[in-house]
């Protein structure tokens, strides 16, 4: 485990032909390096490529190995890619397998105790498939990485928080994905998380319906009075620490600015949360995920081929994850 109390961040390169490592050296060239220690998990040519597209020259620390990493530096732990391959904008094996394996070496260092917290910059999940790794995203892989039954996707700006009780599936399987036992895990991983990671004592969460106006009284719909309002009722029955409103029509919630009203919002699938999430962020959203033995946060944006190599990706929503696994790693510290 850790002996020093400045929190020490893993971070993923994410997939090297995207703004990944753009975004990554952009932001740990502007934070203040006495509060935290970031270790970069990347091959040694991506860092010095992306330090030559950006002009500039970052106080960068080779460590050979985790025990080697500095304060004051941006530490880079070399994993090995042979005959690497750099083509902005294209989606390849190898891209994939790099970001993979550096979000493995993430993992691996979390769960030892050897760093804090990982802040994971964005994959392809196309080049990802291509070097083989079957996976819908970040969050199903760092489940399963670290035996974790059930996580939580939340994206957090400020104290705007939206959590899905769905992720990275087709629209057509939403429905019949959605469960009483489903919906009851996830808004007790959400109520756990605003607690733990926020210092929310007493939260109030709205679960939104699923379907039009909520299903309007079962016109449009029948899962709001056959599943979500009774769970609903239930949960409400069990005096936990917590109070649980809904279901909401998602369509005019924001509209009537009832997000304000609330600490956290249950969405019931992807866009449905996001969609107003990112709008109301202003680019600097956070996505993490909570239900995780480790701590980790990432942007709210994908990889971006479109501008990739041209120097003008904004990393504000990489500062924002960064910033915020930092926060988080300060409050589990100070509680140890």
């Amino acid at each position: 485990m850790l002996a020093k109390k400045l929190p020490h961040i893993a971070v993923s390169i994410g997939d090297f032909n995207g703004i990944g490592p753009e975004i990554v050296l952009k932001t740990l060239s502007g934070v203040d390096l006495s509060l935290s220690v970031p270790v970069i998990i990347s091959p040694v040519e991506i860092i010095e490529h992306t330090e030559s597209l950006l002009s500039t020259e970052h106080e960068v620390h080779i460590a050979e190995q985790i025990q080697d990493v500095k304060a004051g530096v941006i530490n880079v732990l070399p994993i090995s890619s042979d005959d690497l391959k750099i083509t902005p904008g294209v989606q390849s094996s190898q891209s994939g397998e790099v970001a993979m394996l550096s979000i493995e070496k993430c993992i691996e260092l979390c769960m030892e105790g050897k760093t804090h917290a990982m802040v994971t910059a964005p994959i392809s999940k196309e080049a990802v498939n291509l070097a083989g790794y079957e996976i819908p995203g970040h969050t199903e892989f760092l489940a399963s990485k670290t035996d974790t039954d059930s996580v939580l996707m939340m994206l957090v700006s400020g104290d705007l928080r939206v959590a899905l009780v769905t992720t990275h599936i087709p629209i057509k399987d939403v429905a019949s994905s959605i469960s009483e036992e489903l919906i009851k895990i996830k808004v007790q991983l959400l109520a756990k998380s605003l607690k733990k990671d926020f210092g929310i004592d007493h939260p109030k969460i709205a679960v939104f319906g699923l379907n039009p106006h909520a299903g309007d009284g079962g016109v449009i719909g029948m899962e709001e009075i056959d599943v979500i309002e009774p769970v609903i009722k239930e949960i409400k029955t069990e005096g936990n620490p917590f109070t649980l409103h809904g279901p909401f029509p998602a369509d005019g919630f924001f509209g009537q600015k009832l997000h304000t009203k609330h600490d956290a919002i249950l969405a019931m699938y992807h866009d449905q949360g996001l969609a107003p999430f990112k709008l109301l962020s202003f680019g600097k959203g956070v996505n993490f995920t909570a239900g995780l033995p480790i701590i980790r946060t990432s942007p709210d944006h994908g990889t971006a081929f479109d501008i990739a190599g041209k120097g003008i990706a904004d990393p504000s929503s990489f500062k924002e994850a960064y910033m915020l696994a930092v926060k988080l790693a300060n409050k589990r510290i100070s509680e140890n």
